[in-house]
């Protein structure tokens, strides 16, 4: 079974790393890519979804990022705790018609002892925003900036 580190137990640092790689990942939005960190048989509850498994992980974030166009998404951790992980986060998109968005949400995760994850719930919010009221502004896909601010920093 190959290892995705940092393993738990976390410590504040390893959370804030893992953290961070899911950020970079889903920033980057390659499904397949992004389906490697969880386990085969992941479980999710997003919003009102339930998803089990990777392919089914692939064929939902394959349809998200057709609909949530120029996404955007920061992660700062919550709380953690041996192998669980609390976690809010927002990301800006717009839809086909171009309006755009602005999604708050807090996910909680569950890793087995190879950092896989094998939980994650999400509950989300969704915000309608103005163009001029967009605060993520890197070159998308791809991961935030080290220099760029994050939620705390941003006020969010």
């Amino acid at each position: 079974m190959r290892t995705r580190p940092p393993l738990p137990p976390f410590t504040a640092e390893t959370a804030v790393q893992k953290v961070r790689a899911a950020e970079n990942a889903w920033n980057n939005q390659n499904p397949e890519a992004v389906s490697l960190a969880y386990t085969p048989d992941t479980y999710w509850r997003n919003r009102d979804s339930f998803i089990t498994g990777r392919e089914e992980v692939v064929a939902f974030l394959t349809r998200k990022w057709e609909c949530e166009l120029d996404y955007r998404l920061i992660k700062e951790l919550w709380a953690f705790t041996g192998d669980r992980i609390a976690v809010r986060f927002v990301y800006e998109s717009r839809d086909a018609d171009g309006q755009w968005y602005r999604s708050h949400g807090n996910e909680n995760w569950e890793f087995d002892e190879n950092g896989l994850m094998r939980v994650r719930r999400a509950s989300i919010n969704d915000q309608r925003i103005d163009e001029s009221e967009r605060l993520f502004l890197w070159d998308a896909p791809g991961p935030r900036p080290d220099d760029h601010p994050g939620l705390t920093e941003l006020g969010l």
